[in-house]
């Protein structure tokens, strides 16, 4: 496997003229595993904090086809997805859904599988629309990914090519139930296989220059 060179053990200088040693892969990163995130110490409790989760979706969406096109309206006055609690981040730390919307190459689920790990537990993954189910319309394509979860833990999937604005409303209010029922354990399932859903990943992207888990 071949290293970038940005990545790599190197000796740099300082602002002061003092050279170091830096090792990117090992100073930026977290080399910890994901671990399982228990339940509350009581189950009053725990149903109280999948009713706060379930009321507060907020999403990262991964547009990579028209999957993406189809989240816009739900921002609008018409759908308006935000009186249901559901809201759009720019950033996996502000998130805990994954919206992957459309099909994804070799190349695209690398960076999923970043955004992912970069998402603070609990958190979901929706496969929006059929590619990511079996790859849609580029089933026989070298490069695309065929089924998601494979590779990371989808909660739900919404069919379709591609599922119409009111479809996506419906799903999520299938995903808030599930998580209310405290059965959104995506996070603890990626958790507890990790080495199964490593081992695929690194299957199918041969440039894996990352830490295994880099959150």
């Amino acid at each position: 496997m071949s290293m970038k060179p940005e990545l790599m053990k190197r000796m740099v200088k300082g602002p002061d003229g003092v050279e170091f040693e830096v090792e990117p892969l090992r100073d930026y990163y977290c080399e910890a595993p994901p671990t399982v995130m228990p339940a509350a110490y009581s189950k009053i409790v725990e149903d109280l904090f999948n009713w706060a989760r379930a009321e507060s979706l907020w999403i990262l969406g991964f547009g990579t086809g028209c999957g993406a096109i189809e989240m816009r309206p739900l921002m609008t006055p018409r759908f308006d997805a935000y009186r249901y609690g559901i809201q759009w981040r720019p950033t996996p730390r502000q998130a805990n859904l994954l919206v992957i919307s459309g099909y994804l190459s070799v190349k695209t689920l690398k960076r999923a599988i970043r955004a992912y790990e970069q998402m603070q537990s609990p958190k979901y993954v929706v496969g929006l629309g059929s590619c990511t189910i079996n790859g849609g319309m580029y089933w026989d394509s070298y490069n695309t990914i065929k089924r998601l979860d494979d590779y990371l833990p989808v909660d739900l999937y919404i069919t379709g090519c591609m599922p119409r604005p009111e479809a996506l409303l419906a799903g999520f209010a299938d995903l808030k139930k599930l998580i209310k029922a405290g059965k959104g354990e995506g996070a603890n399932q990626y958790a507890a296989n990790f080495a199964w859903y490593k081992a695929n990943q690194k299957r199918v992207i041969h440039d894996w220059d990352m830490p295994d888990y880099n959150w």
